[in-house]
This record gives C-alpha cells, sequence and structure tokens, in this order.
C-alpha cells in the first residue's frame, strides 16, 4: 500500500472519529466574431462580487433531480477524455445517460457514445462531503456506438484481447452494441475505464438572480485521476457541473446541441478559435470550488510576465458556500512557458516553483492547531494570532498543512473564451490522492474549475456570506450540527490530508 493510500486512510478514520420557457429563447445562440482580438473581454468586477449582487443560492437536501441536466462545454477528464454529457432523471427513480466521446479537445470529431440506463437512490446527507447527498446507483444497461471506422480502431488498441474479440470486434459503426449484459463486455466497460460511480455524490444549487430568473447546476462526484482506481473510487469532490435544460445560462449553444443529441448522433460543437496563452492581469474563482476529501476553497492569482513571477491567494473555508474561513494562503514564486501539450491539445505546459508562502489563521480551531505544532515544523510555533499572516519561508514550509519549500510543479494551463467572450484559465487538476505534480510524468491531463480573468484592483471578498444565501443546506450545517469547532478540525485534518501543491 502506498504512503499516499495509507494518508488517506488515517484522514477518513480522523473525519469520522472527531422545460419551460418562451418561443426559441431557450437555445438562442450568439452571433460569433472570427476576429479573437475584438472578440477577447474581461470581466469589469470579480465574479464573485457580482454574484453576491442580486444573487442567492440555494442547496436542498435531499435535491430534486428530475429533468435533464447538461453540459455547457466539452469536458475534460483524466487520461485525457474529451466528452460532452446529457443525464434525464425520472419521478421513479430511473435515469438514462448519454456520454459522447471525442477524439480531440474541442469535442468536434465524434468518437463514440455511450447510453447508460439504471436506477439511483438517494441517501443521506454525506458525513464525508459536507452539502452533499449520498446516493446509490445500479446500472440496467450500457450500449456503445461506434461513429467511425478509425474510432472503432483507436478504441480496440487500447483494450485487452479478451474483450476486442467477443464484443467490439462484432461492433458495426453506427449501431448500438449492448456492453453490459455480456460477462466480457463488463470487463470491456473496466478495460475502458468507465464508471458511474460519480451518482454516488450528488448536489444541485439552484442560482436565484433579482429579475426572477433561475439557474440550476448539478454536481456530481469527481473522477479519480489514477486510471487503475477510477472504477472503484468513491468521490469525495465534484466534477465540472451539468447545468438544468430548463434553467440554466442564457444563451447556451453547447446546451442546445447537448440536448438534441442521441447515442447515433452526437452533438459536434462548433470550432474555438484558440485564445492565446496570456498570463497577465488577475484570475478568480468563479464560485466555491470543491477538492477531494472536504476541502473548500477560492483561488486568486496575480502573473507577472515580464519577471516570469506569480502569486496565489488560497482561501480556504469548512463549508460548501465558502462563508465560513479557516485559513488563508499566500504564496509566490516564479514560473516558465514550455511546449504546447501533446496529450491535451490547445494545452500549455509550464513549470512552476514556489519560493514563499505565508498563512493567515482566520480562526480560533486553525490557530489552535497550528499553535500545536513542533518548533520549526511550521512558523513560529505559540505565535499564531487569528488574523495575522507568517511567513513559513524559515521553517521551509508547513508539515501540519504539507507544504514544502521551496517546491516545485509541473503544471498545464489553457486558456479559452466563455459565451459571453470573458476569458477563462484553466488550470490542471490536482492528484486524487493528494500528491504533488513534482515532476514531468505526473502533469496533469484534465483541469480544475476555469478561473476568470478581472480587468484590475478589485480584491476577491473572502466570505459569501452577504449573498443572502439560505437553503435547507445551510439550515443543517450552521445548526444542525452544533460543534462548529469539531468540523473546522476536521477540515484542517483533511488539509493535513488531501492539501494539494500548489494549484
Amino acid at each position: 500500500m502506498s504512503k499516499a493510500h495509507m494518508l488517506r486512510g488515517v484522514c477518513l478514520l480522523w473525519q469520522v472519529a472527531l422545460m419551460t420557457a418562451a418561443g426559441s429563447k431557450l437555445w438562442d445562440v450568439p452571433t460569433t466574431s472570427n476576429n479573437l482580438s475584438e472578440s477577447l473581454q474581461w470581466q469589469p468586477h470579480c465574479h464573485h462580487r457580482l454574484l453576491q449582487d442580486g444573487v442567492r443560492i440555494t442547496a436542498e437536501i435531499p435535491p430534486k433531480l428530475e429533468g435533464t441536466w447538461l453540459s455547457t462545454r466539452c469536458e475534460v477528464r483524466p487520461g485525457p477524455e474529451f466528452l460532452t454529457r446529457s443525464y434525464t432523471f425520472h419521478p421513479t427513480r430511473h435515469f438514462q445517460a448519454l456520454q459522447h466521446y471525442y477524439s480531440d479537445s474541442g469535442c468536434e470529431d465524434p468518437a463514440y457514445s455511450l447510453l447508460i440506463q439504471g436506477k439511483l437512490r438517494l441517501r443521506q446527507a454525506s458525513w464525508i462531503t459536507r452539502g452533499a447527498t449520498e446516493a446509490n446507483h445500479h446500472l440496467t444497461k450500457v450500449a456503445i456506438v461506434v461513429h467511425s471506422l478509425a474510432a472503432k480502431q483507436r478504441l480496440v488498441s487500447r483494450l485487452p484481447p479478451s474483450c476486442v474479440a467477443p464484443t467490439l470486434g462484432r461492433v458495426v459503426t453506427g449501431k448500438p452494441h449492448d456492453l453490459h449484459n455480456t460477462r466480457a463486455g463488463r470487463a470491456c466497460l473496466a478495460a475502458m475505464g468507465f464508471s458511474m460511480m460519480e451518482m454516488d455524490v450528488v448536489r444541485v444549487e439552484t442560482q436565484h438572480h433579482n429579475h426572477g430568473g433561475e439557474i440550476q447546476e448539478l454536481f456530481l462526484g469527481d473522477i479519480q485521476t489514477d486510471w487503475t482506481q477510477r472504477t472503484h473510487y468513491r468521490p469525495t469532490g465534484y466534477q465540472q457541473p451539468l447545468q438544468s435544460a430548463m434553467h440554466h445560462i442564457h444563451p447556451c449553444p453547447v446546451c442546445a446541441l447537448v440536448y438534441r443529441s442521441t447515442e447515433q448522433h452526437p452533438p459536434v460543437l462548433p470550432h474555438r478559435p484558440q485564445a492565446p496563452i496570456s498570463l497577465a492581469r488577475r484570475w478568480v474563482s468563479q464560485q466555491c470550488e470543491t477538492r477531494p476529501t472536504v476541502l473548500f476553497l477560492t483561488r486568486e492569482f496575480d502573473f507577472n510576465p515580464d519577471q516570469h513571477s506569480w502569486e496565489g491567494i488560497y482561501r480556504h473555508y469548512s463549508d460548501p458556500i465558502c462563508s465560513q474561513s479557516t485559513f488563508t494562503l499566500r504564496a509566490s514564486g516564479h514560473y516558465a512557458q514550455g511546449n504546447p501539450s501533446v496529450k491535451v491539445p490547445g494545452a500549455t505546459e509550464f513549470v512552476f516553483k514556489v519560493t514563499e508562502v505565508r498563512v493567515t489563521a482566520e480562526d480560533e480551531p486553525t490557530t489552535k492547531l497550528l499553535n500545536g505544532t513542533k518548533m520549526g515544523k511550521c512558523g513560529r510555533a505559540g505565535a499564531w494570532e487569528v488574523g495575522v499572516e507568517q511567513d513559513l519561508s524559515p521553517t521551509h514550509g508547513c508539515t501540519v498543512l504539507g507544504i514544502k519549500l521551496p517546491h516545485k510543479e509541473y503544471e498545464l494551463f489553457k486558456v479559452e473564451l466563455d459565451h459571453r467572450r470573458h476569458l477563462l484559465l484553466y488550470v490542471g487538476e490536482r492528484p486524487t490522492d493528494g500528491s504533488s505534480p513534482d515532476r514531468p510524468s505526473r502533469r496533469a491531463t484534465s483541469f480544475q474549475p476555469p478561473l476568470m480573468l478581472c480587468s484590475g484592483g478589485e480584491t476577491l471578498p473572502s466570505s459569501r456570506n452577504s449573498s443572502g444565501f439560505n437553503s435547507k443546506q445551510v439550515q443543517v450545517d450552521t445548526n444542525g450540527t452544533g460543534r462548529l469547532t469539531q468540523i473546522l478540525l476536521v477540515v484542517l485534518g483533511s488539509a493535513v490530508c488531501s492539501w494539494i501543491w500548489l494549484f
């Protein structure tokens, strides 16, 4: 057993102990410009500030899943895999999921589609991922449709012979072939890295806007970054959310294409011009982010291309709406831009060096935990105070937070335009086991939630508490536990286990 798996087990034990819209407006497609320089825009104010102005977010437990939920862009999973998804849930607890896989990072060249049917039973609120609901799924059918001979050959080339001969060898292009009801087929699903364990962690967020509109997002469990572990990995974080077919951001041209798709007619997404990989200015999280093993945070980056320097601010919280601060981490260093990625077309390889880290404890439990560290292991032992920043350079990091200085990481960056022509920065996804991409072979092949470009000197709020959050989940979190101190210590324990350095 690896040290990472042992550490993860210790951490889990620690946690235990302590379609109705008007006319065609549902699928309005914006006009596009082929002139990239004319279309580039940045957000005049940080998204968190906009979110607080006239938006209220609710998240009920258990969530209401009935309806269809859609990808809003070409998604990237570890591997890499490029796909779009359309999931439909019925009141009878039955669901039908369509996963369309592509040979390119823009989802323009369909390779094959999977039609998945089964039942989902919602259970209790998750004791691991705060704000989520645990669920059990049972698959009744998995069928594949291969869309080209070239795609079939690529698929066959990476599967064992025992899978190819009795199953995929008989697949006819454009025709459904059942993979789930044969013995060899089940082995094929595992060899393909197929798993629906994502459905074991569920959360639905609703954004209520002052003008009366609603946006609903479905968060399902994260995908294990280690291919050999993904088929039996039980998620504790989330992947990119799906949006409701009835309540989504307008316009959403990708939603329209995905909604109309079938297993035999996958969506072909329109070509997007490649945005330049320029890191200048400031980039911030668009929402409260969740990482595996109960880590809630927001990120904020400033890059100086002239000096090849960077600074990152990571604000950590104990709750899924990022309202209860635990600690803030400010890191800085230098970076070097590498070559375009071969594995993930459109992305660029970077190497980042972390030379300085400063930490601010934001509450008493965190302060107590840091003051309990041994001399020389995490700043000035016994000198931690709430709201007072400490430099970790003299102790070369902080063992309790998993920080080591200096530190080097091999990163993957990608810049895209969203439907409103705002620049988004995608940073490589962190290894699920809590390790670091400290060598080229561990460089990410998928991404974290995108960061949005801000225009200038606005400051990302340290809390979303003033944004009018009000839901059953908030009531459960603040009143149902009655043990905030213990919860915060558990979150810090998770940081020890799953702190992923750094981006």
